[in-house]
């Protein structure tokens, strides 16, 4: 059986929502940057560079026995400016960052895209992306062969972002912070905003990965440590990746409302075909919230009378994705496992589980995770491409009902909630959920 999981921690931290980014005072690092303006952008990569060379002084001898050699040279550029080669790649119009093996350089966009990251996400995000480049600058180290296919790569790279992240979270870093609540949550979302988008195949020459393995990937490292990324192989990411996993057919692809009558009704086959209750099912049907403390919950449970209402036109926004020139959601997989997520809660009452507190939102979220695989094969729904990022979206919400307890009160940290549900999905056990989170 396995270990229950304390909702008060993540990966063994305690939940904390301070500040993330530079320590206040601290000096700078002083590392040359060629290209540099020395404005606050350079300053602050700069300085993330020389904290995350620091963690691999200290961890790549002691768990792989090598000497970790600082990289070569740092360039920082203006992707809006007059373009210059770095290692052959012409800089003009280039929005990223990136690792050149061969004169072991990691460059950086400072126009566009690291102040993006840091004022849309914050200090995190920039700290995740450079840490990726240097893991990369840890394969070449460790002699990872050329020929290694992309997307083993940059799994292996937010591998090691994650081990490097969980360095900083236990408070050994002298120059930055990390909090495990909010602070992760950037990290994450930074992740899932740098995606590859839905129907990129598992073997393409640039793939990095869809959201949710990208996000896995990264919690190997955070949780498991170094030693657990370089394990990450073509076999390995088959194994459990879910680039693949999903329909390509028009009819999963399309974006689909849960206003409509045969959605509802398709939904309700799904849940009824992997949760086998012996009572009667909920019935879902629209009304007021029942017993929700949450703000703006579109979807309770309500056990005296066995009924899931649901906010319809709530739901519909939630799941219309947003289109250039104007607002949207997130999409229609996003107000599906909302709804889903109400259904576990008659799941886990006629299992004598109790419906409110953290463990209860854990359990919500692993069960409602273990629907989700129950489709990956088709039937009355199908999971789509692009489906299992829309759920990474909304558990990185602040009012997540995937996570969420039968009052609508949501699991404190996101890295919790998308842990929960990813032990739901890639088990594919509902025994799983109610031996973990118990």
């Amino acid at each position: 059986m396995a270990q229950p999981v304390d909702p008060t921690l993540v990966a063994g931290l305690e939940i904390t929502d301070g500040p993330s980014g530079l320590k206040p005072g601290v000096l700078d690092a002083g590392l040359p940057v060629d290209g540099g303006d020395g404005g606050e952008t350079d300053r602050l990569a700069a300085n993330a560079v020389a904290d995350v060379q620091r963690y691999w002084r200290e961890y790549l001898p002691a768990v792989f026995k090598r000497d970790f050699r600082p990289l070569a040279t740092l360039v920082s550029y203006d992707s809006a400016g007059r373009g210059r080669k770095i290692c052959g790649i012409s800089t003009a119009g280039l929005v990223n960052a990136f690792y050149c093996a061969g004169q072991d350089v990691v460059a950086w966009d400072r126009g566009e895209l690291l102040p993006m990251l840091n004022d849309s996400i914050g200090q995190a995000a920039v700290m995740a992306v450079l840490a990726h480049e240097i893991g990369h600058a840890v394969q070449f180290r460790l002699g990872l062969p050329a020929a290694t296919p992309s997307i083993v790569k940059e799994q292996q790279a937010d591998c090691y972002t994650g081990s490097y992240l969980r360095w900083v979270a236990e408070g050994k870093s002298p120059m930055f912070q990390v909090s495990t609540g909010r602070g992760l949550n950037e990290v994450l979302t930074a992740l899932f905003q740098i995606r590859d988008s839905a129907g990129v195949a598992f073997d393409d020459d640039s793939a990095h990965g869809n959201a949710f393995d990208r996000v896995s990937a990264f919690q190997f490292g955070f949780t498991d440590g170094p030693a657990r990324c370089a394990k990450i192989d073509e076999r390995e990411i088959e194994g459990r990746s879910t680039q693949g996993a999903a329909a390509t057919n028009e009819r999963a692809a399309e974006n689909v409302r849960l206003d409509d009558r045969q959605a509802l009704a398709d939904l309700t086959t799904s849940l009824r075909q992997a949760f086998r209750l012996a009572a009667a099912p909920p019935a879902l049907t629209t009304g007021a919230a029942c017993g929700v403390t949450a703000e703006d919950a579109l979807a309770s449970y309500c056990s005296e009378s066995n009924q899931i209402n649901l906010d319809l036109d709530g739901l519909v926004r939630i799941g219309t994705p947003p289109r250039r020139g104007r607002q949207g959601g997130i999409g229609d997989f996003a107000a599906f496992a909302e709804v889903a997520s109400r259904y576990t809660l008659a799941v886990q009452q006629e299992g004598g589980f109790r419906l409110d507190g953290p463990v209860a939102a854990q359990r919500t979220a692993c069960l409602t995770g273990f629907w989700a695989s129950t489709i990956v094969d088709g039937g009355a729904l199908t999971l789509a491409p692009g489906d299992l990022d829309e759920a990474i979206a909304e558990m990185l919400t602040r009012n997540s009902l995937i996570a969420a307890d039968v009052r609508g009160r949501t699991l404190p940290a996101g890295f919790a909630r998308v842990a929960a549900f990813r032990d739901g999905f890639s088990s594919g056990s509902q025994s799983t959920c109610g031996d973990k989170y118990r």
